[in-house]
């Protein structure tokens, strides 16, 4: 599917991004020369629609991705005057715009300070809030921003974003157990994300593995694992990540058998038995097979796959079966 201005552009690739900017002469050239937030110019101008200004804030976004300065700031002086310097949302776009011209720290030092102005005159401005957490942590001040997003979240504690920019924030750190609260909170407001099961799999799967992880937590964390990975594929059956962990974690459950087995000392988690979780592994590497093959293939339905994620799960499977095919000799 090609991509749209009306869908955000966050998660394209290079490529994609640059298809979208590339648009901007055409975009910017078809809308209205002039623009006003007064209700009279809207009510005596042509009629426009809620897409029309998605569409500017996405091409913004993509030009910013792609280093085109000057169709970005084009967009945002078309955002200015229809909505005013005065709303939050597009504070926070200038702000980003800011950003992506800044040339060494100094001046990234500037924007923050800025976005600490704004914020002591009004420390409800949730869009510039989370700007200046972002700009944090792009600086490396990692610790600042995650204070940032406990005061945030205290005020704001239904905010999925927030929690699991926390999440990620703590994995970073190496911070595994508060990791995985945040994450569990998000899916606490969104219990049917099965990305979002998948990654609390992996963060499981990545404190069950870590250096120093004592046999009762090891035990704990990859039966959740587990459970997440499960879960994750019950509610998206095609999802590539939950089959590339659920492969992962039963890898790893069939070579420690003897580490894995039985219950843990708080009696609370109770891993698959052996027969179960072989049944899980061919299950994934099944799902795994199809996933490559069809989305190589680029058959209709199996086209939006990233490219090195495919590429993750053929590589894990290849491995298998090159050891495989070594005990066998």
């Amino acid at each position: 599917m090609a991509p749209s201005l009306l869908h955000p552009p966050s998660q394209l690739s290079p490529g994609d991004a640059l298809q979208l900017s590339q648009q901007a002469p055409s975009v910017l050239q078809n809308s209205a020369s002039t623009t006003s937030s007064s209700p009279f110019n809207a009510l005596l101008s042509n009629p426009e629609t809620a897409d029309q200004w998605v569409q500017h804030e996405n091409l913004l976004l993509s030009c910013l991705r792609t280093g085109d300065e000057v169709a970005a700031n084009r967009c945002l002086e078309k955002l200015l005057a229809r909505f005013s310097e005065d709303n939050e949302r597009v504070m926070a776009l200038r702000g980003l715009v800011k950003e992506a011209e800044a040339q060494n720290n100094g001046e990234l030092e500037k924007v923050l300070h800025e976005y600490d102005q704004i914020l002591s005159n009004n420390n409800t401005n949730i869009p510039i809030t989370k700007r200046r957490i972002a700009l944090l942590r792009s600086m490396g001040r990692l610790s600042d921003a995650v204070s940032s997003l406990v005061q945030l979240l205290d005020f704001l504690p239904t905010d999925a974003e927030a929690w699991s920019e926390l999440a990620d924030l703590y994995l970073l750190q190496g911070m595994y157990q508060q990791a995985i609260y945040a994450t569990e909170e998000v899916l606490v407001l969104a219990p049917n994300a099965w990305n979002v099961h998948a990654r609390l799999g992996e963060i499981l799967y990545m404190a069950a593995t870590a250096p120093g992880a004592a046999g009762g937590s090891y035990q704990k964390y990859m039966t959740e694992a587990v459970k997440r990975f499960s879960r994750s594929i019950e509610l998206c059956d095609d999802y590539l990540r939950g089959y590339y962990g659920l492969k992962l974690v039963t890898n790893k459950l069939l070579k420690n058998t003897g580490k894995a087995s039985g219950k843990s000392d708080e009696g609370e988690f109770t891993l698959p038995d052996t027969k179960t979780t072989e049944r899980l592994n061919q299950l994934a590497t099944s799902k795994l097979s199809e996933i490559i093959r069809r989305s190589t293939a680029r058959e209709t339905g199996w086209r939006g796959y990233d490219e090195l994620e495919v590429e993750a799960a053929r590589k894990l499977l290849s491995e298998e079966a090159s050891a495989a095919s070594g005990i066998e000799r």
